[in-house]
């Protein structure tokens, strides 16, 4: 039974009006290492049936965001052919957007008791954990699954290991503007009660 005296409105007030920032729109600085581990703690506080922890982090920093653009360039260009100066540019700064990134890699398998699918399910509410823990710690935060997530080669190259894939990369900064506000589901629609059929 739930106990009013235990309720928190502030969380309620903070998670109802919670918004992803663009990462264009993100300027240093990041969370330093203290305030990064909290966060990182706090983003794997999640259902993880078994004990399992089918995910963990890898740290992208500024200061690669170069080195990293231009590879990801590269697996475009051998595969598409010469990239025009828009698309190079959009592929060198994939990673120079916010001043941080944390990539959440997947590391669900094959479990005789635990499915794939929860295991997965798991690293999503990792992602979204990540991305409450940073706003929550005052930054701006957006959740990203772009094309290099789901390339074998760009995934290798960012360190996913063998039967592993990015569940997202999380995108962290200072905020330089307020984020817009976007439609939601009106809850009515996309609510049903259960009904024996």
């Amino acid at each position: 039974m739930s106990d009013p005296a235990s309720a928190h409105p502030d969380v309620i007030s903070f998670l109802s009006r919670r918004r992803s920032h663009p990462s264009i729109t993100m300027s240093a600085p990041g969370p330093d290492k203290a305030t990064l581990d909290t966060i990182l703690t706090i983003a794997a506080r999640v259902p993880d049936h078994g004990k399992l922890a089918p995910w963990r982090f890898i740290v992208y920093r500024s200061a690669d965001s170069v080195k990293i653009g231009e590879r990801l360039a590269g697996i475009v260009e051998k595969r598409d052919g010469p990239l025009d100066e828009a698309r190079r540019a959009q592929e060198l700064g994939r990673f120079g957007r916010a001043p941080l990134v944390v990539g959440v890699v997947s590391r669900a398998g094959i479990h005789p008791k635990i499915p794939v699918w929860e295991q997965e399910l798991s690293a999503g509410a990792v992602c979204m954990n990540l991305v409450n823990a940073a706003a929550a710690s005052g930054f701006a935060a957006q959740w990203l699954s772009e094309w290099y997530a789901f390339d074998e080669e760009a995934s290798r190259y960012l360190g996913c290991k063998e039967n592993e894939r990015f569940a997202g990369f999380i995108h962290i900064g200072t905020p330089t503007q307020a984020p817009v506000e976007r439609p939601r589901p009106e809850i009515s629609q996309i609510t049903t009660e259960w009904v024996e059929g």
